[in-house]
């Protein structure tokens, strides 16, 4: 039977899916399934693994019912997952010794303090190309071999096995076999050097991990091993990258300078720099955006921690909307935001604040104020973090950035995307396939089993689906923009003053 389609593995914060997709990189067929969130404290988050990896093996079988396909008609599968989030397992049962613990985690956040005093932020910088901050797998896997009993123990004598989500998946999709990631999630660990593209020895002593537990360091595009279980036939796994490189590459931003945005649970605006790591002086994030062929492509990286999550919130906490679908609804029945600015620091401030202390801050409430009103400013809230990152990246590129490339779920909101060209002074491109990070990921799975021939076979079936153009008066923008940076000040002030003087 002609193999027809790749099967791409989506595993993202909230949900896992499926999408096969044809050879002209049409989506044929989806599937996805929403799984537990779990906070056991402030601050904390989790994720059942077994949980993951169920209903993501679920979602694999569902799509292939839904196309009406066969497990012989797959050339390949591709993997693209939540970045950072980290899952510890023991190598001979295949259990996860712990929850894995989601990016979005802040429990560390007082250890990264600690390694800021200790003045090592340059040396971690300048081997891995990030920021210190609890966001990232290293003080996650520090954490869990301090606090889960025996864990340590069972580390140092090869027992253990830690990875990214796109480890555990080639784990469980392989039946044990492999044990492996690619350089762009390794690049997210804070363990990994970005100039010599192997685990840091260094880095490894500084945060108490044995190498024992590190999965191998592969391409993002090459045939890592056969399936074994979960499907009738044996299917080649052959593409890995985390989500937003995977979506750098969907959106075909394969040019020196081009740039997307991905608007998901967070928001996430990558560039890519080229085959040289550019060192930001901007607080953004240096980053491996791929390896193909033994090329590796570099990129710079603006990391917002909430994004389509802080609708979640609407909908989950405050309980204004039933659905997330209702939300430009309820922000369309006013014409204007009033005054009212959302800054949704639920996890911190990301880029290019790196403020692990901050929380969320809404400002300028009057009794006027209604839900529409917090409705549009949650939304707004997506665009002006946005905004915040695009400047950084301006000032480290030394480049005008005239267009964005944009994809994820909150890009179907029109009004939201004409606000983002509004305030970027940029034309906003939608993509028409708007699952570019699944389709990132079938990409490069395609590419090392033949079934694509190259990557300008790839360039030419990307299209456009909708520009939206700068529309506002500058004027209008600039105090739009002001009133933003204020309500940000306000959030980082509350961070910094704990201490409520009594009157």
């Amino acid at each position: 039977m002609k193999q027809g389609f790749i099967l791409s593995f989506d595993q993202g914060t909230t949900s896992s899916r499926a999408i096969l997709f044809s050879r002209s990189g049409e989506p044929v067929a989806s599937a996805r399934k929403e799984f537990t969130q779990i906070f056991p404290r402030p601050g904390w988050v989790e994720h059942d693994p077994e949980e993951i990896w169920a209903t993501q093996a679920g979602v694999a079988a569902e799509v292939l019912t839904r196309a009406g396909a066969e497990a012989s008609e797959i050339a390949a599968i591709g993997i693209t997952n939540q970045r950072e989030t980290t899952v510890v397992w023991n190598r001979k049962t295949g259990k996860p010794v712990y929850n894995a613990i989601v990016w979005q985690d802040r429990r560390t956040a007082g250890y990264c303090d600690s390694l800021m005093a200790r003045g090592l932020s340059d040396t971690i910088s300048g081997k891995t190309g990030l920021i210190i901050d609890a966001y990232f797998s290293a003080t996650k896997l520090r954490w869990i071999l301090e606090n889960v009993s025996g864990a340590r123990e069972m580390a140092v004598r090869g027992e253990l096995a830690f990875g990214t989500v796109d480890s555990w998946l080639l784990w469980n999709l392989t039946g044990g076999r492999l044990h492996m990631t690619d350089v762009s999630n390794a690049s997210r660990t804070m363990l990994f050097n970005i100039h010599t593209l192997e685990w840091d020895r260094e880095l490894l002593e500084l945060f108490g991990i044995p190498e024992s537990v590190l999965p191998e360091v592969r391409s993002s595009s090459e045939v890592y091993g056969l399936t074994s279980g979960l499907f009738a036939s044996q299917i080649p796994v052959s593409g890995i990258a985390g989500d937003q490189q995977a979506a750098l590459f969907g959106q075909m931003c394969t040019e020196e300078g081009m740039v997307k945005n991905t608007y998901g649970t967070g928001c996430f605006m990558m560039m890519n720099t080229g085959t040289r790591p550019m060192q930001s002086a901007n607080r953004l994030l240096t980053t491996v955006a791929w390896q193909i062929g033994g090329e590796t492509v570099y990129a710079i990286e603006g990391s917002i921690f909430i994004g389509g999550a802080v609708v979640q919130w609407l909908r989950d906490g405050l309980g204004i909307i039933r659905q997330s679908a209702e939300v430009e609804e309820l922000a369309s029945m006013v014409s204007s935001h009033e005054g009212i600015y959302f800054v949704p620091a639920f996890a911190g401030l990301g880029a290019p604040y790196w403020n692990q202390h901050a929380r969320g801050t809404i400002t300028g409430l009057t009794r006027g104020a209604t839900a529409a009103h917090i409705a549009r400013a949650a939304i707004d809230s997506i665009a002006y973090q946005v905004l915040d990152v695009l400047l950084a990246m301006e000032k480290d590129s030394c480049l005008e950035i005239k267009e964005l490339r944009v994809d994820g779920g909150a890009t179907v909101n029109d009004r939201l995307m004409q606000f983002q060209a509004d305030l970027l002074q940029a034309d906003v491109v939608r993509s028409r396939i708007t699952e570019t990070t699944a389709l990132g990921a079938a990409c490069l799975a395609g590419l090392a089993t033949g079934f694509w021939g190259s990557v300008d076979e790839l360039k030419r079936q990307w299209q456009a689906e909708s520009r939206f153009t700068p529309a506002m008066q500058p004027g209008e923008r600039d105090t739009l923009v002001r009133g933003w940076h204020r309500a940000v000040r306000t959030a980082v002030a509350w961070a910094g003053d704990p201490e409520i003087e009594q009157v």
